[in-house]
């Protein structure tokens, strides 16, 4: 209360709230309840995709890198529903698509596509690549993504073009993606992402989807006004670090867990 009797407000600035504590990933006390984690939050996505109707038949694959064995990576069996996946359902293969754990059928498709993500980039520990509806309509652009909003940004000179048609889905996907991309809009055929963490993949996966479908409507209305380069390479480099991609996927996990209890048990 000031001298005169009227109250004084102060209000914090962005800047300030930027420092305040902010959740933080969980440090594990051995890698067996390391793995455990990730293989929770490899069925949660696999649950989260089927009620967004991010799958199709059998296509569709999310990858986890094993804390123990790290040239080794947990994925989907084949041929099993991804709204039915539980941790029995999981297989732990290596580069060259051998089962080492599990007792589904191993992924054709996916194996050579995670082993070269991967092993050409060792601080990645997920990619995720499914039959989404709207990244299969962007696809087919031969497009890159403009930003024309902050999560667009995200993707801003972090994604590239690939033709997996001509290419493969082996070796060439990892050049293709570069030392520093987080994206791949696969000409025709999609869209794929990476994460330092099976959070982040995910969650990069689930908003590149949603700005694929806001580009398809921004571009019906006429020709939509971008974001400037300084300002979405400022947003994209935002993301750099794996952890706002981290944060963002907790609302999603807290969301599917809570619908589906027995997730997180």
């Amino acid at each position: 209360m000031s001298s005169n009797g009227t109250r004084t407000v102060r209000t914090i600035s962005f800047e300030e709230a930027a420092t305040l504590p902010r959740p933080q990933p969980p440090v594990f006390g051995d890698v067996a309840q390391e793995r455990q984690h990730r293989q929770r939050k490899l069925v949660a996505s696999f649950r989260l995709f089927a009620q967004l109707g991010y799958d199709e038949g059998v296509m569709g694959h999310i990858s986890v890198r094993d804390p123990e064995f790290p040239d080794t990576f947990w994925m989907n069996a084949f041929a099993v529903d991804f709204s039915l996946i539980t941790l029995d359902d999981l297989v732990r293969v290596n580069y060259l698509g051998e089962r080492l754990e599990g007792s589904g059928y191993v992924h054709p498709g996916g194996v050579p596509l995670h082993a070269a993500l991967l092993a050409q980039r060792p601080e990645l520990q997920s990619a995720v690549h499914t039959h989404a509806p709207y990244g299969k309509i962007w696809s087919s652009s031969g497009r890159l993504i403009p930003p024309i909003s902050n999560e667009a940004a995200v993707f801003f000179e972090r994604h590239a073009l690939y033709d997996s048609f001509a290419l493969g889905e082996g070796e060439n996907v990892g050049k293709a993606l570069g030392e520093h991309g987080r994206a791949l809009i696969m000409r025709n055929h999609g869209v794929l992402t990476v994460g330092r963490s099976i959070d982040e993949a995910v969650y990069l996966f689930t908003s590149l989807e949603k700005v694929c479908r806001e580009q398809l409507h921004a571009q019906a209305l006429g020709t939509p006004t971008l974001i400037d380069e300084a300002r979405a390479r400022g947003t994209a480099a935002r993301f750099d670090s794996g952890y706002a991609g981290w944060l963002n996927f907790q609302p999603l996990y807290q969301r599917i867990t809570a619908q589906q209890p027995g997730l997180a048990a």
